[in-house]
């Protein structure tokens, strides 16, 4: 596994979070997410392609780029 960061803009909301979360997971179910509101940063557990986690994430209606 290795450890991704996405930067995520648009978050603001916990319920944003979830949805962020629900998205990448639905790219790669085993990923390991956690999301910092403040800062919106994502960082992801996963063995998945770094651009294909981002545009699940743009898909979802958010912005994201891998930092």
């Amino acid at each position: 596994m290795s450890t991704i960061t996405l930067l995520v803009g648009g978050m603001t909301c916990g319920g944003c979070v979830a949805a962020v979360t629900k998205a990448i997971r639905r790219v790669d179910a085993s990923a390991g997410v956690q999301a910092d509101l403040a800062s919106g940063r994502v960082t992801v557990l996963s063995e998945g392609d770094p651009r294909a986690l981002a545009a699940a994430v743009e898909k979802a209606g958010f912005s994201a780029e891998v930092g």
